[in-house]
């Protein structure tokens, strides 16, 4: 595909990325990586560096839009982030060393698992209560949650918002439209710690992200906008649908090749 058209082509994937990152608060970038592969003919190693970088600028843009709202918790996120940089370097260096099928083979894997963890958080979401102010936090397991998240992040190049949500709301107490603010913050840490350990690893092709990128950044309002509108367990049972026709379809090519 010549330069010109991978980009026209990365237009509509990124703004896709981007309003399901900013209406979900993650589980968008998780399309990124068969994007790039399938339809823009990235390497999978290439892929899965590329799409930090989309995911990072869906993030900023989102982030910004639900800081001003007042749905992120600074601190709690930061630190959450910081948890989790130890997995996202581990999960980096993982990825490297794995043949591209099979990191494609557990890229679709992960998409099932993705698609099944958001229809439940669907039907959970109405009677989900957060815990009381005063419950008790243990340290031992929101710096386990965390450092998953961030190994997720490094091995795969997603943000882990479908695991950081959860997480924000069960381990922190955090209401949901609150976790889903503030997971932009922890995914932006992880990806940015991804990046940093995949630097000098080779090259990427920086007009096509860039072109994705920008779109992700504006699909990530757009989303911000659409989830005050829409009801979430409607965005996200269409949203696991989806993931689940990719991910059948990555298995099915790439199964065979193992």
């Amino acid at each position: 595909m010549s330069g010109v058209l991978a980009v026209a082509a990365a237009l509509p994937c990124g703004l896709l990325v981007g309003v399901l990152l900013g209406a979900l608060g993650g589980g968008g970038s998780i399309l990124a990586v068969p994007a790039l592969v399938y339809l823009l003919g990235q390497s999978p190693h290439e892929a899965t560096a590329g799409a930090l970088i989309v995911v990072a600028v869906g993030a900023v843009t989102g982030l910004a839009c639900h800081g001003r709202a007042g749905r992120v918790r600074w601190a709690a996120g930061a630190v959450f982030g910081a948890l989790g940089t130890a997995g996202s370097y581990l999960g980096t260096r993982w990825s490297a060393t794995l043949d591209p099928t099979v990191l494609m083979t557990a890229f679709a894997g992960l998409m099932l698992t993705v698609a099944g963890a958001l229809v439940l958080r669907g039907r959970r979401a109405p009677t989900e209560r957060p815990q009381a102010k005063g419950a008790r936090r243990h340290p031992a397991r929101i710096a386990a949650t965390a450092s998953a998240v961030g190994l997720l992040t490094g091995f795969f190049g997603v943000g882990g918002g479908f695991v950081v949500v959860p997480a924000l709301t069960l381990v922190l107490g955090l209401e949901m439209p609150v976790a889903i603010g503030t997971s932009l913050l922890v995914i932006l840490v992880n990806s940015a710690t991804a990046l940093a350990t995949r630097a000098g690893t080779g090259g990427l092709d920086w007009p096509l992200l860039a072109g994705f990128a920008a779109c992700a950044a504006a699909g990530s309002y757009l989303g911000n906008r659409l989830a005050t509108r829409l009801p979430a367990a409607a965005l996200a049972n269409a949203f696991a649908a989806l993931v689940t026709v990719v991910a059948v379809t990555m298995a099915v090519t790439a199964i065979p090749r193992l």
